[in-house]
């Protein structure tokens, strides 16, 4: 797996497997994430992202390979420099927003930095009656509190409204450009249009790497104007074709144009059809649907 000219490597696996009795969650994934960029870990819900992240910090070990935390293992000692937000969130609801902030700044021993404005207005609530929005920023803040060199972001922007997102994305590109490597799950391909490199992981495997524009390539799609799209769309879903909706326009991916048309035609819908350059999500679903039919 390459990584940036001349930038150090701060979070690392190399040909990492991770099985669970007769389940291989993680299959020989090898990764880099350097400093100063923000890498994007993309795939399906059950594709082996959480398990890999969790390996790379040391939560869970490896069955076979090798993970990196600042050159060496992921002890307690390296991951005091790291910055983390789970799923879970890992807050205490049972304390309020500041005295969660509070505890975590002692653990460091860092200074309580001041709340962001949205989370000051909630300060002596408990966490548990603010929402979801509230509690991911708030454990993002916390993340922060110690300037960590690395920070590993599961899904850090789920549940949190478009403005609150771009802020937190807005940190995370200020934390890049002061040297910190990220590593970032999202499910907004938005969002992973922020990111200098993606990762997509289908089935425990990764399935590609690169940017955008490497990862897309020369894939296509179809793009299909009809007066009744729930007809195409339906025509298309019965002809096992791997169809979506942008709006108001169905769309196949990797698909040929006059095979599309001659489907919606034998079935009596009528519809404008032409190849577009595919989205990511197309090309995951590409990528997906190759790893599951070799």
């Amino acid at each position: 797996m390459s990584t940036p000219v001349s930038l150090p490597v701060l979070l690392a696996a190399d040909s990492v497997t991770r099985r669970f009795g007769e389940v291989t969650a993680v299959l020989d994934v090898s990764m880099t994430v350097a400093a100063g960029e923000v890498v994007g870990l993309l795939g399906a819900n059950g594709a082996g992202k959480t398990t890999l992240i969790r390996m790379l910090l040391g939560l869970l070990p490896v069955t076979a390979g090798e993970v990196r935390l600042l050159g060496g293992p992921p002890d307690r000692q390296r991951r005091r420099r790291l910055g983390y937000v789970s799923q879970g969130l890992g807050l205490y609801t049972d304390l309020t927003v500041t005295e969660n902030l509070a505890f975590v700044a002692r653990i460091y021993g860092a200074p309580v930095p001041p709340l962001p404005p949205a989370l000051a207005a909630h300060a002596d609530r408990l966490v548990a009656d603010v929402s979801l929005g509230l509690q991911r920023q708030l454990a993002f803040t916390c993340a922060l509190l110690h300037t960590p060199d690395v920070l590993v972001l599961d899904e850090p922007t789920s549940g949190v409204d478009a403005l609150a997102r771009a802020d937190l994305w807005d940190t995370i590109r200020e934390q890049a450009a002061a040297g910190v490597g990220a590593l970032v799950t999202t499910h907004y391909m938005q969002e992973a249009q922020q990111c200098d490199r993606l990762l997509l992981m289908s089935e425990g495997s990764l399935v590609a790497h690169g940017s955008e524009a490497d990862i897309i390539a020369g894939t296509t799609a179809v793009e299909v104007q009809a007066e009744d799209w729930s007809a195409a769309f339906a025509a298309l879903e019965s002809a096992g074709e791997p169809v979506t909706l942008a709006g108001r326009s169905v769309r196949v991916a990797d698909a040929d144009a006059h095979g599309i048309a001659a489907t919606l035609a034998a079935a009596g819908v009528t519809a404008h059809v032409r190849s577009v350059p595919a989205t990511i999500e197309e090309r995951m679903t590409v990528l997906a649907r190759a790893s599951n039919h070799p």
